[in-house]
């Protein structure tokens, strides 16, 4: 591993020449990672799939695929490596790129996504990964962690055959990018797609050393996210590529059974967003929603917000009116919202950093 030289204060420098922050109606916008041409030391394609986290700190850990020499994903492309830029002050300055899964050409690392574990203070890093030459066309899991809330990691474990069955071996199967959950009794869960037999959650109740997969298929669901609701009652929110809206499914028994409902309210053109529980309003039942919020096209990146624990939703905000397409969002000690996400045609992935105070005008 390891096999570029670059620096990370050349990288670093690289990045600051196309980052640019802004304001915009009290909004922050940073590009945190775009293509540089003038690298030529490293012929990078494209940054795609962002996932972001909270570590235990209050830092902010961002994380996304880099694609060499094109911009396919995992299954079309032998080079795809996992790096990560991080923040001590709120997203208001990020620190140097740093190429956190390296692997040699041929094998591929893919679609980030983050746990923070606050209770054990572990920042957990999945991806999907697959060996081109020796196994090709099947999906593996790895894990990472972090136990300094990002500055440091482990070696990757692959948990492939704790959650994934033997006989799905050659099935299109993959961990969603984005972000998992912990939920208040200790539980670490996370969405796991086999595009043949569903959505599944997998589940980790000793902190992460082991993991399982929960039987029950949830349908329909594409990428989807997974969270613990006030109440105790398990919330996944899905993508799903046909009839331009997301499906929200509710367990009131630990994954054991699901309902499902479509939800006209979330418009969603089949495409990966986040939710999260935003407890800093005093409301129990507050929740927070991003994705590109139009039936037919990856376009206009919303906020959307619900008071009733996600049984209706109304629109916050409008965070990119043109063209955009994945997107993570998490809370900061403050109470302010960073999302990160993907536009321009996946040639920049930005960072906006929204202050509590528009979240509820």
């Amino acid at each position: 591993m390891g096999k570029w030289k670059t620096t990370a204060a050349a990288l670093f420098a690289a990045m600051q020449v196309v980052a640019a922050a802004a304001q915009n109606d009290g909004i922050s916008r940073q590009v945190l990672f775009a293509v540089d041409r003038s690298d030529t030391a490293r012929a990078v394609s494209c940054y795609r799939i962002p996932a972001i986290t909270t570590a235990p700190d209050g830092s902010l850990i961002a994380a996304i695929d880099e694609r060499v020499p094109s911009c396919g994903d995992l299954k079309w492309s032998r080079d795809i490596n996992i790096v990560i830029r991080r923040s001590t002050d709120g997203g208001r300055t990020w620190g140097p790129v740093e190429r956190v899964a390296d692997f040699p050409d041929g094998q591929s690392a893919s679609d980030p996504s983050l746990i923070t574990d606050t209770a054990s203070g572990t920042v957990f890093l999945f991806y999907n990964f697959m060996d081109h030459d020796r196994a090709r066309d099947v999906y593996f899991f790895h894990v990472m962690r972090s136990t300094d809330n990002g500055r440091t990691w482990s070696a990757p474990e692959d948990i492939t055959s704790q959650v994934a069955p033997e006989e799905w071996r050659e099935d299109f199967k993959f961990l969603t990018s984005g972000q998992g959950t912990a939920t208040r009794d200790g539980r670490l869960l996370h969405t796991m797609v086999n595009l043949q037999k569903g959505l599944h959650l997998i589940e980790s109740t000793d902190g992460g050393r082991t993991w399982h997969l929960l039987p029950a298929a949830i349908v329909p669901a594409d990428e989807s996210k997974v969270i613990e609701l006030p109440d105790g009652r398990w919330m996944v929110n899905s993508r799903v590529n046909e009839g331009g809206m997301r499906w929200i499914h509710i367990s009131e028994d630990k994954g054991r059974t699901w309902t499902s409902s479509p939800h006209p309210d979330l418009p969603d053109p089949g495409c990966n967003g986040a939710i999260v529980h935003y407890p800093c309003c005093g409301e129990d039942d507050c929740l927070l929603f991003v994705n590109a919020a139009d039936p037919e096209q990856r376009r206009n990146l919303t906020l959307h917000r619900s008071m009733d624990g996600g049984r209706t939703w109304t629109p916050v905000l409008t965070i990119v009116e043109g063209d955009a397409g994945y997107s993570d969002l998490t809370v900061l000690p403050s109470g302010d919202v960073a999302v990160f996400y993907e536009r321009n045609g996946y040639s920049v992935n930005e960072a906006a950093v929204i202050p509590k105070n528009k979240l509820f005008r």
